[in-house]
């Protein structure tokens, strides 16, 4: 996939309990320590499309490098609004890019180009439901942009980096707004509404007493 538009804290605890003089309070269980983060919550990407929500099991396992980049860009907000510029029938959506000309990234940021990653077949390959990293024909030139695969596609194996995959909202990212002609170049795109970690989003509100 071409960005080019070419061919395919610590939580706080709360403060100690001061110790009781009563021998009841003295063998009383010390309160317990906050929770630790649910690592599979800091691991889960949640993208908010027009249509509703996609969820992404990120793969560190795979692909660290990628993976803390596009963590580092969602925790920015880099990626909210920012247009699915490249959408092919059958093949894949492509986003990642403000400008929306395929060309753009976060380069114009001060973030440099990756280092390819690419997973071997017999580990990872590009089935539908796979996200990938864009790139221009150097092989480590992927920088921000990314795409979701609509279907398998064997000859992207090994060829681009794997950083997650659809676990659930995949009938969404199939409503995208597709592109037309051979680069699938979108007029009018749908956009990414908002991307959020799993780990960042807010504890749900507490019913009011009854």
């Amino acid at each position: 996939m071409s960005d080019e538009a070419g061919t395919p804290a610590e939580v706080p605890g709360e403060p100690p309990i001061e110790a009781s003089a009563t021998p009841e309070a003295e063998a009383a269980p010390a309160a317990a320590a906050p929770a630790e983060p649910d690592p599979k919550l800091e691991s889960t990407l949640i993208l908010e499309l027009k249509d509703g929500a996609v969820t992404i099991e990120l793969l560190p396992d795979l692909a660290p490098q990628h993976v803390e980049r596009i963590k580092t860009l969602v925790r920015a907000g880099f990626y909210d609004g920012t247009p699915f510029h490249r959408v092919i029938e059958g093949f894949m959506a492509q986003g990642g890019d403000p400008t929306g000309t395929g060309t753009g990234g976060a380069r114009e940021q001060g973030y440099a180009d990756l280092p390819a990653e690419f997973s071997p077949p017999n580990r990872a390959r590009f089935v539908r439901g796979t996200c990938g990293m864009a790139r221009t024909m150097n092989p480590n030139s992927a920088n921000s942009q990314f795409f979701i695969m609509f279907a398998p596609a064997p000859s992207l194996d090994g060829q681009y980096t794997i950083w997650g995959r659809v676990v659930s909202g995949m009938e969404t990212v199939d409503k995208i707004k597709r592109g037309t002609g051979g680069n699938g170049i979108v007029q009018g795109p749908d956009r990414l509404i908002k991307a959020r970690i799993a780990a960042d989003a807010p504890p749900a509100a507490e019913a009011p007493a009854g």
